[in-house]
């Protein structure tokens, strides 16, 4: 249960990131396939950042899984993942290159795993999901 909450509100960040992209880097001449690439792109800034993989790599290295990269994600990977999207729409309003933005965003995600990782309150939560 609290891992399906932590999936919705990482989806509802989704929201926050993608009109900051939208609003900030994707230019209105361009067609509907081309925005699709920019947001990919973004996407995978994150996933690069937090996991160290783009989706297309996940998706290589594990054919039998289904769903996608950030369906098997932990708890904690979550919740990091809903900060980093966050972060992400205030860097790229601010017009922030994606290659500092990614360096900041993992920066950003090794701090936070390693602060979630020892908070017991997580723990908690976990323990509230296995019964």
């Amino acid at each position: 249960m609290n891992w399906n909450l932590q999936r919705t509100i990482s989806k509802i960040n989704y929201k926050i990131h993608t009109d900051a992209i939208k609003e900030s880097l994707i230019p209105k001449e361009v067609t509907n396939l081309q925005a699709s690439t920019i947001y990919a792109s973004e996407a995978d800034l994150l996933n690069v950042a937090l996991f160290g993989m783009t989706a297309k790599h996940w998706r290589e290295d594990h054919p039998n899984e289904k769903g996608n990269l950030r369906d098997t994600a932990t708890l904690e990977q979550l919740v990091v993942l809903s900060n980093l999207e966050s972060i992400n729409a205030l860097l790229v309003s601010q017009g922030l290159p994606q290659g500092k933005r990614l360096v900041q965003l993992n920066q950003v995600a090794i701090t936070q795993m390693k602060s979630i990782v020892r908070n017991t309150a997580i723990s908690g939560l976990k323990q509230l999901e296995n019964h």
